[in-house]
C-alpha cells in the first residue's frame, strides 16, 4: 500500500513550498491523474514516492511516504542519460526477471505495444531510438518487471496513435493502481477515475492540492461551474454591499445637511438629529460585520496566456514548399554498412496559411523529415521559419537561463523577456534559474515563446504539445489555430490534429499518404 501523510516539498533553492500536508492513499483499481500547470512538482511527486534520492539535490521535504511492500514501476518523463548508450538488450536484461519471460510471453507483450518482437535483442543504442520507442522500449521493461503499483510520468509522450489507444485500454484494464502524469486530455478522459490536481496561487506562493474521486471530464465541468457559481455569488454581495454603503453615505449627507442647518434656537431637532445619526452609524456598523464574510472571489491557477505570431501571415497563394525525396534513410546502424531507409517517394505540397501534421508510426522516420524540412526552409530568404525541435536540447542550453537564452543581453530585451515570460506564468525567481532545473514543460514555454518573438511566417513543430499540462493545452491550441502563418508539425495528440490542423499526412514507408482524419 501506498499512503502520504503531511507531505510538504519546497526547493532548496529559493524554499518555494511546492506541496503542503499533502495526503494520499492509493487503492486496487485506482486510475489516478495527476495534473496541473508546468513546474508545480508533479514530477518531483513521483520520483520522491519511488526513490527520494532522485530529487534531493533540489527540493526538502517532510512527512511521511510509506511504501508497505510495494513493488514500484516508474516511467520517467525522459530517459535517463545512463541509459541512453545502453544497447536495447542490455537495458531489457539488466533486470533478471526478462529470463523468466518465455520467447512465447515477450513476443505477446511486443505485439501489444507495437514493438519487434526480434529487436529486443538488437545492439540498437537507445539514445538513436525515436522518442515513442524509447517509451515503448521502458514500458516493456517494467511490465516484465511485473510491478505491484505504476508510476508513469507523461507515458503518452511520442507515442503513435495505435500504441496511445493501446495503453488507454492497459491503463483502464490494470488490476494494479496508476498514479500517471500525461498531457493528452483524451488519454485523461478515457482513463481516470481520480484526480490529483496541484495548484500554485497567488502568483505561485501559496500551494493547493485538490483531491477527488471522479473522472476527468467532470471534474474540469463540476471545477469550472463551481468557480463560475462562487464568483456570481461573490459579484451580487458585493454589488449589495455597494448599493447599501451608498444609500448610508445618501443618509449621513442628508442629516448633515440638516445639522448644519438647524437653527440654535431649536436645541430639541438638533438633539434628535443627533440620535438620528447614532442610529444610521450602528445600523451600518452592523451593516459592516454581516458582510465580513463576505464570499470571497473564486482563486484558481489561470493556464498561461500569450497572444502567438502577432505580426506572422503568409498570402494565400504563396508557395510555401514544394519538396521532393526519393528515400528517406538514417545511418547505418551497428553491424550495417548500408543506411536503414525509412521511406521512399516523399512529395509534400503546402501553400498560404495551411497547417498540416504529420503522423505515422514509431520509428517511421517523422522526426527524421522535419530535421530535413527544418534545414531546408530555414535556409530560404522569402520567407522565415523557425523549428521547435522534439528534444529541446538541440537548441536550448541548459545552463541558461530562460532570460539569456531568449534577450540579446540589453536592458530594454531583457525587460521585454521578463514581461513575455511572466504572461507564461513564470515566477521572478524561475526566469534566473539554469533551464537544467526546469521542468519539461517550463522548457516547451521558453521554445514557445523563442518561436513567438522570431516573427516567423513559418513553424515547424516536433511533438508540440507533448509537454504542456492538459490546462495549458486548450490555450496552445487556440493559439496556434489562429496563427496566420504556415505550420507544418508531427503530432500524435488527437485533440490538437482535430482543433489545428487543416490537413493531415501519414508518412509510410510509400511515403506522405493523405488521411485528414486522426484515430480515435
Amino acid at each position: 500500500m501506498l499512503q502520504i501523510r503531511q507531505l510538504t516539498i519546497r526547493h532548496k533553492k529559493d524554499y518555494h513550498v511546492l506541496l503542503e500536508n499533502f495526503n494520499l492513499c492509493m487503492n486496487p483499481g485506482d486510475k489516478c491523474a495527476l495534473i496541473g500547470e508546468e513546474g508545480n512538482g508533479k514530477s518531483t511527486l513521483l520520483k520522491l514516492i519511488y526513490a527520494p534520492d532522485m530529487a534531493e539535490e533540489y527540493v526538502e521535504y517532510e512527512g511521511e511516504i510509506l511504501r508497505t511492500g510495494e513493488r514500484f514501476g516508474y516511467l520517467p518523463q525522459e530517459l535517463p542519460a545512463a541509459h541512453r548508450q545502453n544497447t536495447i538488450y542490455e537495458y531489457l536484461s539488466a533486470t533478471d526477471r526478462f529470463y523468466d519471460q518465455s520467447p512465447r510471453e515477450l513476443a505477446q507483450l511486443c505485439a501489444k505495444i507495437g514493438f519487434p518482437a526480434e529487436r529486443l535483442y538488437s545492439e540498437e543504442l537507445l539514445g538513436v531510438l525515436s522518442g515513442g520507442e524509447k517509451i515503448k522500449v521502458q514500458l516493456i521493461r517494467l511490465l516484465i518487471e511485473d510491478p505491484t503499483m505504476l508510476l508513469l510520468d507523461e507515458p503518452s509522450n511520442d507515442l503513435d496513435i495505435e500504441t496511445l489507444i493501446w495503453l488507454e485500454g492497459f491503463i483502464q484494464n490494470s488490476g494494479i493502481p496508476v498514479l500517471y502524469i500525461s498531457h493528452d486530455e483524451t488519454l485523461l478522459e478515457r482513463t481516470a477515475n481520480r484526480i490529483i490536481h496541484i495548484e500554485q496561487l497567488r502568483r505561485k506562493t501559496t500551494p493547493r492540492c485538490t483531491v477527488v474521486y471522479t473522472d476527468y471530464q467532470n471534474y474540469i465541468a463540476n471545477r469550472n461551474m463551481q468557480f463560475e457559481k462562487q464568483e456570481q455569488e461573490a459579484k451580487n454581495e458585493r454589488r449589495e454591499y455597494d448599493k447599501q454603503q451608498e444609500k448610508f453615505r445618501r443618509i449621513q449627507q442628508k442629516v448633515e445637511h440638516q445639522q448644519n442647518a438647524i437653527s440654535r434656537q431649536n436645541p430639541h431637532g438638533a438633539a434628535l438629529l443627533k440620535k438620528t445619526m447614532h442610529r444610521v452609524k450602528a445600523y451600518e456598523a452592523r451593516f459592516e460585520k454581516e458582510f465580513e464574510n463576505m464570499t470571497e472571489m473564486p482563486e484558481y491557477e489561470e493556464a498561461m496566456f500569450t497572444k502567438f505570431g502577432k505580426q506572422s501571415s503568409i498570402p494565400n497563394g504563396k508557395v510555401v514548399l514544394d519538396f521532393a525525396l526519393d528515400t528517406l534513410s538514417v545511418p547505418a546502424g551497428e553491424g550495417s554498412q548500408e543506411p536503414t531507409v525509412l521511406a521512399r517517394n516523399i512529395h509534400l505540397y503546402i501553400q498560404g496559411s495551411e497547417h498540416i501534421c504529420i503522423t505515422g508510426k514509431n520509428g517511421c522516420g517523422k522526426t527524421t523529415l522535419m530535421r530535413i524540412l527544418a534545414k531546408e526552409l530555414q535556409q530560404r530568404t522569402d520567407i522565415k521559419a523557425a523549428y521547435m525541435p522534439q528534444n529541446y536540447e538541440e537548441l536550448l542550453d541548459l545552463e541558461q537561463t530562460p532570460v539569456e537564452f531568449l534577450s540579446d543581453g540589453s536592458k530594454e530585451s531583457v525587460s521585454m523577456m521578463r514581461t513575455y515570460l511572466g504572461s507564461m506564468k513564470f515566477t521572478a525567481d524561475e526566469m534566473m534559474h539554469p533551464m537544467r532545473e526546469l521542468s519539461g514543460g517550463q522548457k516547451a514555454k521558453v521554445m514557445l515563446l523563442y518561436l513567438d518573438t522570431c516573427g516567423c511566417d513559418v513553424l515547424l513543430l516536433d511533438e508540440p504539445s507533448r509537454n504542456f499540462s492538459p490546462l495549458s493545452n486548450p490555450v496552445i491550441r487556440r493559439m496556434l489555430a489562429e496563427y496566420q502563418g504556415a505550420i507544418i508539425s508531427v503530432s500524435h495528440d488527437r485533440k490538437y490534429i482535430s482543433e489545428v490542423c487543416s490537413k493531415i499526412y501519414e508518412l509510410t514507408p510509400e511515403g506522405l499518404a493523405r488521411t485528414d482524419q486522426a484515430q480515435q
